[in-house]
C-alpha cells in the first residue's frame, strides 16, 4: 500500500470523528442553519458534513476518478438546501476553512503515526493538496451559491410583480386590471404575460384596465400599454382604459400613441356605469 493510500485508508476511518469534532467547536452563535436547536437539523447537518468528508478523503485515493464531480454533487445540495439558503454566506464559507483546520490537524497526527515513511516534501505536497481542494471547492460554492441567490430573487420580484397586477374577475366574463406604481421594461412584460394568461384561465372577454395608480405614462409605458391591449385583443378580449387623466391624456397624444379604438373614461366607476 503506498502513502497516499494509506493516508486515504487512515482519513476515510475517521471521517465521522471530523464530524463529531467540527460540530464540537461549532459556533452555536452564528445565524441561520449553525445555531439550530432543532434535533432532526442537527442530524441532517450532521450528515451534510460527514458526506463533504466522504467526498473529500478521496482525492488521496488513487482509484477515485469521480471526485470533481462528487464535490459538484454535494455544492448543489447544500445551495439548495433551505438551511443553508437562510444563513449568511460568510458563516458557510467560515466553516469550510474550519474543515481545513480539520484536516492539517490530522495531517499531522498521520505524520507523527509515520514519520519514517513521510518525508516534509511529501507533507507539503498533502497540504497544499488540502489547502487547494478546499479553496476550490470554497470558490465553486461562492459562485453557485450567488447565482442561486440572483435566480431566486429574480423570481421574488417577478412574484411581486405579478401579485401587483391581479386580474380580478367582476362578471362571469368581465374583469378588472388596476395597476399601482411606477412601470418599467421588465414590470411591463411581466404584467403583459400575466395579464394575458389570467385572461384567457378566467374566459375573459372584456378588461378593464385602470391607470388610476400610475404616475408618470412615458414612451415606454405608453407603448407597452397599447402592445397589451393588441395582445388581449388577438385572443377576442376587448378593453376599456379608466382613471385616464388630462395628463395623461397628453402625454399619449404628443408621444403619437393612438387610443381613438378604445374606449377611455376618467375613472373606473364611469367605464363600468357605461356596461
Amino acid at each position: 500500500m503506498d502513502r497516499n493510500q494509506k493516508l486515504y485508508e487512515f482519513l476515510k476511518s475517521r471521517t465521522w470523528q471530523l464530524t463529531e469534532k467540527w460540530y464540537e467547536k461549532l459556533d452555536k452563535d452564528q445565524k441561520g442553519i449553525y445555531s439550530t436547536a432543532n434535533q432532526k437539523e442537527i442530524q441532517k447537518l450532521k450528515e451534510q458534513n460527514h458526506l463533504f468528508h466522504e467526498r473529500f478523503v478521496k482525492i488521496f485515493d488513487n482509484s477515485s476518478e469521480e471526485c470533481e464531480k462528487s464535490f459538484d454533487d454535494f455544492i448543489k445540495m447544500i445551495v439548495n438546501d433551505s438551511g443553508h439558503q437562510n444563513t449568511p454566506l460568510t458563516e458557510i464559507i467560515g466553516e469550510f476553512f474550519s474543515q481545513q483546520h480539520l484536516y492539517l490537524e490530522l495531517l499531522e497526527e498521520f505524520m507523527f503515526q509515520h514519520p519514517i515513511e513521510l518525508s516534509n516534501k511529501q507533507l507539503i505536497a498533502y497540504t497544499n493538496v488540502i489547502l487547494s481542494t478546499i479553496n476550490d471547492v470554497i470558490l465553486k460554492f461562492t459562485n453557485e451559491f450567488v447565482e442561486q441567490s440572483k435566480l431566486r430573487l429574480k423570481s421574488q420580484q417577478e412574484m411581486i410583480i405579478e401579485l401587483s397586477a391581479p386580474v380580478i374577475k367582476i362578471k362571469s366574463n368581465t374583469a378588472l386590471l388596476p395597476l399601482v406604481g411606477e412601470i418599467d421594461t421588465h414590470r411591463a412584460k411581466v404584467i403583459l404575460e400575466s395579464t394575458l394568461s389570467q385572461c384567457s384561465k378566467m374566459k375573459i372577454n372584456h378588461l378593464y384596465i385602470d391607470l388610476l395608480g400610475v404616475p408618470v405614462v412615458d414612451t415606454m409605458v405608453a407603448h407597452q400599454l397599447f402592445q397589451m391591449i393588441n395582445a388581449l385583443r388577438l385572443i377576442g378580449v376587448n378593453t376599456s382604459l379608466s382613471g385616464v387623466r388630462p395628463s395623461i391624456a397628453q402625454t399619449t397624444i404628443q408621444l403619437g400613441v393612438d387610443f381613438k379604438d378604445i374606449e377611455t373614461f376618467s375613472s373606473i366607476e364611469q367605464a363600468m356605469s357605461k356596461k
